[in-house]
């Protein structure tokens, strides 16, 4: 009977090492892109009026990609870009009002634009999403809550895959000098924003 070669001791280590390698290299799991439905995208605004009661608006006008990693429960990238000009309040005169240098300049800055730094997983579905807001000129970070729906191929339409998401945050908006009407105060500093969307699997990224 045939006795069975050994392989030296350091070859074989070498040997495990680099199994170990590919195996982690096949289970790890990559960030995929996805791009944000126009079609299902919805941003909101809300500030207070003279105290009586909420102005609630939204933007129109609006889109983004991003890359999450649901292995890891991560979003390492993306961004958002609004155009200001796309406001809309419900009231003609006020929107156009809103347009001018008294709040958004729209002229002069016609994105408002929202950058990924950071994420914190705070649950299965929840996290808390940081990122640079630019408007006016100025930027500032800014710290989203964030809840992922649900990700699942889409059942109608374009039948891809897709994730759900909600998003909100309060911003005062003297910090990006936005101080019309502060003092005596008729419109509220503290600005809620809420952002509601489907994001669809893209291969393609920035």
């Amino acid at each position: 009977m045939k006795s069975r070669r050994k392989i030296p001791r350091h070859l074989a280590a070498g040997l495990m090492t680099t199994v170990l390698a590919l195996g982690g290299s096949v289970v790890q799991a990559e960030p995929k892109a996805y791009k944000i439905d126009g079609e299902h995208f919805s941003a909101t605004f809300e500030v207070n009026h003279l105290g009586y009661a909420p102005v609630i608006g939204m933007f129109l006008e609006g889109e983004g990609q991003f890359q999450y990693d649901a292995e890891a429960r991560d979003i390492p990238s993306g961004k958002v870009v609004f155009q200001s000009a796309s406001v809309f309040s419900n009231h003609e005169k006020r929107d156009e009002h809103l347009r001018k240098d008294d709040f958004l300049h729209s002229e002069r800055y016609p994105e408002i634009t929202f950058e990924v730094t950071a994420f914190e997983s705070t649950g299965q579905n929840t996290g808390q999403l940081t990122g640079d807001l630019t408007m006016l000129g100025e930027t500032h970070p800014v710290t989203l809550d964030i809840t992922l729906n649900k990700a699942a191929e889409y059942p109608i339409s374009h039948e891809e895959y897709t994730l759900g998401v909600s998003a909100s945050t309060t911003i005062q908006r003297s910090q990006w000098g936005m101080t019309y009407a502060l003092d005596p105060l008729m419109v509220g500093d503290e600005v809620d924003l809420r952002f509601e969307f489907e994001a669809i699997e893209d291969g393609d990224w920035f």
